[in-house]
């Protein structure tokens, strides 16, 4: 009796209101913020940032600090001598240090670009966390209608070991005066017996799929979680919002973007440049002496001719959109396919159900009639027990059916991307 409480008060979450119950959406979220995988959108956002930082940083003046020593094995001298003037050649030694500074004027918007180029890569990796984050939702079905099955099960076990019992109670007076044989008593003792082991089974096997339920919210889930069975309303057409989906769009915008990097890449260069030094030499290579020097001036970069480099690389991007495109494709038809066949899985599930009522309500007005037989002692106590079993196993297929079905729609949602 101890066993039959504890597996009551275990199973129905109404009696203790310190029992956790959790819901099928509310274990899509767990894992969606305590997957290890889900952290990476921060640091995937973090690490945009230093390069779009990075990228920025080069509107921003450079500046070089150079200095050198050296020794020349030969230096300039003047074949001509002029009366009354003494022209010294410069040092074999000289010597130079200088800082140099260098501003970007204009880059033709090449920073921009790639400023967009990483943002856009950014929401595409981002996005593939949340594909990835979505890809559980399958493998949470699987776990949540598997410790749903085993709920359900125990409840059918319970009711059946009660029904047992009482037929049990029913006889043991008659046993106890001689009027039944102590056989019948001890039948039905050890299929309750039987009943135990395999309530007992049921809570670990329950127990088990908890677990790995658990593994997958990242969350403590005690042997006293109830999940909730879930009703889940589908719209059967082939409308797909998968997040697939939307990562097509931005692999392509990306691409999109790459390209308008490489057209920037041609654009001419813009820099102004200071450089202020103090060497010997200085800027008068006449003058033997260590010196103060500086200068300024614009500098212009500009590629004329790459050889159609970027021509290449514009029409190695289009290849890249077109492999993207027939990837989506793919996945369209595919999931279009799966779709089908969770339709089909479902009006099955469906058909199987209503043909589950109508066994059970048969078997059960023969289970009636067998009790009334068996408690006027008609019939042997295996006899009963025979019809018995018969009504609670129908009844545990129909919730085998039902959690299917459940399973069934809530993966039909998962491939629709409802």
């Amino acid at each position: 009796m101890k066993a039959l409480l504890f597996m009551f008060f275990t199973f129905v979450p109404l009696l203790l209101s310190a029992q956790q119950v959790l819901t099928l959406e509310e274990c899509y979220g767990l894992a969606e913020r305590n997957y290890p995988l889900a952290r990476q959108t921060d640091l995937l956002e973090e690490r945009s940032k230093s390069e779009v930082n990075i990228i920025n940083k080069e509107k921003l003046p450079q500046l070089n600090l150079n200095a050198q020593a050296t020794y020349q094995s030969d230096v300039i001298q003047f074949p001509i001598q002029m009366p009354g003037v003494t022209v010294e050649p410069p040092n074999n030694d000289q010597y130079r240090a200088s800082l140099d500074v260098n501003q970007l004027i204009y880059h033709g918007g090449s920073i921009e670009a790639n400023t967009n180029l990483k943002k856009a890569e950014l929401q595409t990796q981002q996005q593939q966390v949340v594909v990835n984050l979505y890809s559980l939702r399958t493998i949470i079905n699987q776990n949540y209608f598997s410790v749903l099955l085993f709920q359900e099960q125990a409840k059918q076990q319970i009711s059946k070991k009660e029904q047992l019992q009482a037929r049990l109670n029913e006889i043991d007076s008659g046993v106890k005066y001689g009027a039944v044989l102590p056989s019948t008593s001890q039948l039905l003792q050890a299929e309750i017996l039987k009943l135990e082991q395999q309530l007992s089974e049921t809570e670990h096997n329950r127990k088990s799929a908890l677990d790995k339920l658990a593994s997958l919210l990242s969350k403590n889930l005690d042997s006293d979680t109830f999940l909730a069975k879930p009703e889940i309303l589908i719209i059967t057409d082939n409308v797909s919002n998968r997040p697939e989906l939307k990562l097509f769009e931005m692999q392509q915008n990306q691409l999109q973007t790459s390209k308008e990097v490489i057209s920037k890449t041609n654009y001419p260069r813009l820099s102004g440049f200071a450089q202020a030094g103090f060497g010997n030499p200085g800027l008068n290579m006449l003058d033997n002496s260590f010196q103060d020097f500086y200068m300024a001036g614009l500098k212009l970069n500009w590629n004329i001719l790459d050889w159609g480099k970027a021509k290449e690389r514009k029409q190695a991007v289009d290849i890249s959109q077109e492999i993207v495109s027939t990837e989506k494709e793919t996945f369209v038809l595919n999931n279009n396919i799966q779709l089908d066949e969770a339709k089909n899985n479902i009006n099955k599930y469906e058909e199987m159900l209503q043909k589950d009522t109508e066994i059970i309500n048969l078997r059960q007005q023969v289970l009636e009639a067998t009790t009334s037989q068996f408690q006027n002692g008609a019939i042997r106590s295996s006899e009963y027990i025979t019809e018995l079993n018969n009504l609670y196993e129908a009844r545990i297929t129909k919730e085998l059916h039902s959690t299917q079905l459940s399973l069934a729609k809530a993966n039909y949602k998962v491939i629709k991307g409802d």
